[in-house]
């Protein structure tokens, strides 16, 4: 069999399947960027020509890792808004983005982040920001598989738009987003959160998602000031709103979650929706801790994310596993709350079938597009090596991540981007926000 790429006699593979299965000294062969062959590296080898062989030995193979919860353009506010809660967090981001977001300083974050992101092992990012067209070029001209879709507030809001100018949009995203081009991801559509929307314009939204058959994603429950302030509103919870506006029942992507109540956890896990955990933004801004055990004992689908750079400072997928799995076992006063197999695959897998691309992406099986990250294990931190699972939750980081593949394409080589001039791309980002 003739294929494009072997990565061949990995230490160990990491299928990130439901029986987070491991294989070790074993290969993956891709082909018109899907994976069409996994096994023993020795059967590999017999079977396939490759027009080009990647030498895994020594390295750890896995799924490309699934950010279900970040704003990418945000890395142009790193570190604009420190030492404040959520509230104080949104006053001072505004402001600063009035100033330096325009769609031209859109683009150039997202290009930034994506970058970011992809030498950190993400392969796949839920987006959420203003000039959503704009983010989407600059992520996708970096490589990654980028979701993202129209910003819903029931006021101007910091873009300056109002409610028809953003239905308009919303409605010619479909379009827009095939026109683009890059790795295939759902059309998204993403209300900021039910305090910034209203639930009649929520339900418009959730009419819309099912006309186009998209996804949704908003932020739900962040600290508890966000739930009163929803109350004294909407004169419900943030969930509840949700769900009368005809948004939870199609299985919404719920950014933090950290505040859901008894109702709202059951709510939520009735409607097959998913809850973004991201705990270094939510530890930062003193949000609350989320029982991500809890979550899951309740049936509810949780995912990884990162948040924005300006509230989390980084990108770092490998950081928000180590957290969620020790955050977890603090909150439940248990050091086996939850396995690292767990937190990997809440990494790839549960996060693919967030957004609805569970048998697209999210572990290494044969059919699926190769999203894929190559792990360096021959260095110190990494030595010896007892579990794989817990080397890449509990001693691996991002510097670790040699090779990444999107869709079957090498997009990073040797720890280099292989679309981005970095030092150009750095010296823009450094005069755009100096400007």
């Amino acid at each position: 069999m003739r294929v494009d790429l072997l990565i061949d006699s990995a230490r160990f593979i990491l299928v990130c399947d439901d029986d987070a299965t491991v294989m070790p000294d074993a290969s993956v062969a891709v082909a018109d960027g899907r994976i069409v062959a996994v096994g023993p590296a020795a059967d590999l080898r017999a079977q396939v020509e490759a027009e080009r062989v990647i030498d895994a030995r020594g390295h750890i193979v896995m799924p490309g890792l699934v950010n279900l919860h970040t704003h990418l353009p945000m890395t142009l506010l790193r570190g604009v808004a420190e030492n404040v809660d959520l509230q104080g967090f949104l006053e001072l981001v505004w402001a600063e983005e009035a100033r330096v977001m325009d769609p031209a300083g859109v683009e150039l974050g997202a290009r930034l982040g994506a970058v970011e992101a992809l030498l950190g092992g993400t392969t796949t990012a839920l987006d959420m920001y203003f000039h959503h067209e704009a983010a989407h070029r600059g992520a996708v001209a970096a490589g990654l598989r980028h979701v993202i879709g129209p910003v819903f507030f029931s006021f101007p809001g910091p873009d300056g738009l109002s409610w028809d100018e953003r239905m308009a949009a919303a409605r010619a995203w479909p379009g827009q987003l095939a026109a683009i081009g890059g790795p295939v991801v759902p059309v998204a559509y993403m209300p900021h959160a039910p305090f910034t929307v209203e639930v009649d314009d929520l339900a418009q939204i959730a009419a819309l998602a099912r006309e186009s058959g998209g996804i949704i994603t908003t932020h739900t429950s962040e600290n508890d000031s966000e739930n009163a302030d929803t109350i004294a509103s909407r004169g419900m919870r943030p969930v509840a709103c949700l769900e009368e506006s005809g948004v939870l029942p199609l299985r919404p992507v719920l950014a933090h979650g950290v505040r859901l109540d008894e109702g709202d956890r059951s709510a939520v896990a009735a409607a097959g929706a998913s809850v973004a955990h991201c705990p270094g933004s939510n530890l930062k801004l003193a949000s609350g801790a989320t029982d991500i055990v809890g979550y899951r004992g309740d049936g509810i689908r949780v995912g990884l994310g990162t948040d924005g750079c300006s509230s989390s400072n980084d990108l770092d997928m490998f950081s928000v596993m180590r957290l969620s799995a020790n955050l977890a076992r603090l909150v439940n006063h248990d050091p086996a709350a939850i396995s690292a197999p767990d937190i990997v695959r809440m990494a790839t897998l549960e996060g693919a079938r967030a957004l609805g691309m569970g048998d697209v992406i999210g572990s290494v099986e044969v059919g699926k597009e190769a999203d894929l990250i190559v792990i360096d294990t021959a260095v110190p931190h990494l030595t010896p090596l007892h579990d794989p699972h817990t080397a890449v939750v509990f001693a691996a980081g991002r510097s670790d991540v040699r090779h990444v593949l999107v869709a079957g394409a090498l997009i990073v080589e040797d720890r280099r981007p292989v679309r981005v001039d970095v030092h150009s791309l750095l010296a823009e980002a450094e005069a755009r926000v100096a400007s």
